[in-house]
């Protein structure tokens, strides 16, 4: 069984795409670890990069080159100031020079050292080639974005089943629902209560907490940044920031200076029903606004839906809890890291295998089942509340216009968002055992549905919207 940390499923990076964008640049690094482990890095005289599939048909709108070229560089996407891409990317465009790790230079030229092959690869539609000559020969190495910024060598150990065999050292190993609900009731914990457990056997409880304060933290920043920056999102499609707009009508009249100062300002203002419906939209549009122009985002559980579950969390901190503090952001990611790993381990939350269900979807239903624990709900209802936002997404296409992460991506974490405040209102007023359609089986749904689906669909800008609507119409 495959062991998923929360921080696993709530990591840190660089948009616009976690499969396309954050997978890339961690399969370079994985790469040039492999390159040194091997003692080859040094021997390297020249390298290129192949891109398969749906990496190839929306790598360019995704930003994967610049992924590659960063990665190759040495930097790391948590950290690295993203105000220096640009610098770096401009710096090996006009030198046709990489800086391997930012140990040795190399000759590159992006025109014609990453090469992008519409052919899909039969492990994964996300695939990707490194190739190195040392002394004369050709060395290769695949790997494959899987989605969420995972990423898998083509060498794994595979099973007959043509699966990725894992081992699994947690002392509460969660396959599904299922098995879920009975360590819940085993141990008299809630959800969170035994996904901390879990955590606390890999790592000291203060790490847990420091970690989940930087992916807060960072979350909070980026719905700060997306609300206070105004024009229009790089890449061609002339698309708007709505966040900054929105911000401005809904705003009151405390001032503030920074992030936290911000949030408690917004706890003052007025929270009728449109209101609140504006709010929440503001915060998830915020986010990928963000994301959209190479921003620092929380892949939750991928960054084209890294907006949703901090806009639920903003909505429960602003208006439904205004004395909530570290503890309950603990446990809304928590569970909601718990809920998107079972959909990984069952399903998928890659868009390029499942279509965007894979990513709002997900998304939505993390962000349900977290909002209804905080709310008092029963680990049976946290399951369904995360049940019902994802059969409300379930058959969910990807078709990004223009290969961007931005129409219809952006609206979408807005919706995503409102769909999991109402899943888990309903889920409050549920008794489960009423419940026709659980959680496991709508996980297993949408899994049929995924492969079901046609690959035009699936994140590669070659059906609905992305090519019902031109760049040239925009």
């Amino acid at each position: 069984m495959e062991c998923i940390s929360v921080f696993d499923m709530l990591k840190i990076g660089v948009g616009p795409s976690s499969s396309h964008t954050l997978g890339p640049w961690r399969a370079a690094e994985r790469w040039i670890k492999e390159l040194k482990d091997n003692k080859k890095f040094d021997k390297v005289e020249n390298i290129s990069v192949d891109l398969y599939g749906s990496l190839s048909l929306t790598g360019k709108g995704h930003a994967t080159d610049y992924a590659i070229l960063l990665g190759l560089s040495g930097a790391d996407p948590e950290y690295i100031p993203v105000e220096s891409i640009e610098v770096i990317i401009a710096s090996i465009k006009n030198s046709n020079t990489l800086l391997f790790n930012n140990e040795r230079p190399i000759s590159f030229d992006i025109k014609t050292d990453i090469v992008f092959n519409r052919k899909f690869l039969p492990f994964h539609a996300n695939a990707l080639t490194f190739s190195a000559t040392i002394n004369g020969r050709r060395y290769k190495s695949t790997y494959y974005s899987i989605g969420g910024g995972f990423v898998v060598q083509e060498e794994r150990k595979i099973s007959k089943k043509n699966k990725i065999i894992f081992y699994c050292t947690f002392p509460y190993p969660v396959e599904n629902g299922v098995k879920l609900l009975q360590y819940c009731e085993q141990l008299k914990l809630p959800i969170s209560g035994v996904v901390l457990e879990n955590e606390k056997s890999i790592r000291p409880i203060e790490t847990i907490d420091s970690e989940i304060q930087r992916i807060w933290d960072t979350m909070l920043e980026c719905m700060y940044v997306g609300c206070h920056t105004e024009g229009n999102l790089p890449g061609g499609l002339n698309v708007r920031r709505r966040a900054y707009d929105m911000h401005q009508k809904l705003k009151g009249d405390v001032p503030y200076s920074n992030p936290v100062e911000w949030l408690y300002s917004i706890r003052n203002t007025e929270v009728k029903f449109r209101q609140i419906l504006k709010w929440v939209s503001c915060f998830a549009l915020a986010v990928n606004e963000v994301n959209a122009s190479l921003g620092r985002v929380v892949t939750a559980p991928t960054n084209g839906s890294a907006g949703v579950i901090p806009a639920v969390l903003m909505y429960y901190l602003v208006i439904e809890n205004h004395d909530a503090n570290f503890e309950d952001i603990k446990r809304f990611l928590l569970v909601a890291g718990e809920i998107g790993s079972i959909f990984k381990k069952g399903a998928t939350i890659s868009a390029a295998m499942g279509g965007c269900q894979a990513e709002i979807g997900v998304s939505s239903a993390m962000a349900a089942g977290a909002l209804c624990e905080l709310s008092g709900g029963t680990p049976e209802q946290v399951l369904v509340a995360a049940e019902i936002a994802m059969e409300h997404h379930l058959g969910m296409t990807c078709d990004p216009i223009g290969g961007l992460v931005q129409i219809p991506c952006i609206e979408r974490n807005a919706m995503g968002a409102i769909k999991a405040i109402n899943a888990c209102e309903l889920a409050l007023d549920t008794d489960p055992k009423n419940v026709k359609v659980p959680l496991d089986k709508v996980v297993q749904t949408m899994w049929e549905t995924a492969k079901d689906m046609n690959t035009k669909y699936k994140e590669t800008s070659e059906g609905g919207l992305a090519v019902g609507v031109h760049l040239s119409d925009c």
